[in-house]
């Protein structure tokens, strides 16, 4: 049941890490993908390696803030592939670190912006068009600012939090449509993201150790876990934050 046939989705931040792995996924289980980030030579060498592997994809890069980049990916899905089945909102950055005292607005309101409100206005359009069919939409939160507080992340915890409220908003608003929304949750990740938080030894040695698997997870990992919340295996599942943390949020060894 984890395959997406006939299905189209859009995959927002897939430029590395969690989203390229997810587009790569969904593309091989079926889907027809339209590719989002900010760097148009990464999504043309992902829909290239899509292609080759005897998938299809549509690449359309620009900024998620943007309310008409938002409204243009879902008319790209419309206009290339006939509708929208799917939409993985998972673009986002770590934003601004340090003492939450001397963080700049400007600093803020960037972290929220990219992680909360994009996810805000990616659904306002993707909503619109599987009102016609139903479909999953899945927000990337993180266990940073759920079940576990980092300091000096203030402003990330916040926008990953928001995110997880977003979802249970929308999944009771569309329920009765439908539409299923949920927010996969993950913990420690390989990516090029998790490399501006440190990539010394010491810092991988520190988060591998909060885990209670005691590693990170690949990005191909947590793509299986938003493959299952895009098809129809989880058919019953709406309104979750799914967590997909190699058990960091119950740790304490």
């Amino acid at each position: 049941m984890m395959t997406l046939t006939g299905k189209v989705a859009i995959v927002t931040g897939a430029s590395s890490g969690i989203g390229r792995a997810t587009a790569k996924l969904f593309a091989q289980q079926g889907a027809k993908v339209i590719v989002s980030a900010r760097r148009q030579h990464e999504l043309d060498s992902l829909v290239a390696e899509i292609t080759a592997a005897g998938g299809e994809a549509t690449a359309l890069s620009g900024d998620v803030t943007n309310e008409s980049y938002a409204k243009a990916l879902v008319e790209l899905a419309e206009r290339e592939y006939g509708g929208l089945d799917v939409a993985f909102n998972n673009a986002g950055i770590l934003g601004a670190s340090g003492s939450t005292t001397d963080i700049t607005l400007e600093a803020w309101n960037n972290t929220i912006n990219t992680n909360l409100s994009s996810a805000f206005l990616g659904a306002k359009y993707q909503i619109p068009a599987m009102l016609k069919t139903g479909g999953s939409l899945i927000f990337t939160s993180s266990f940073v600012g759920h079940t576990v507080g980092f300091p000096q992340k203030a402003a990330y915890a916040a926008s990953k939090a928001g995110v997880i409220g977003l979802t249970k908003a929308l999944a009771a608003e569309y329920g009765a449509n439908a539409i299923r929304v949920n927010a996969l949750v993950p913990g420690g990740t390989i990516t090029p993201m998790a490399d501006e938080f440190g990539d010394s030894p010491e810092v991988i040695e520190f988060v591998n150790s909060i885990h209670a698997l005691k590693r990170r997870a690949t990005a191909e990992e947590i793509a299986q876990s938003a493959l299952y919340l895009a098809s129809d295996a989880s058919s019953f599942t709406t309104g979750s934050a799914m967590l997909v943390d190699g058990g960091v949020s119950i740790n304490k060894t």
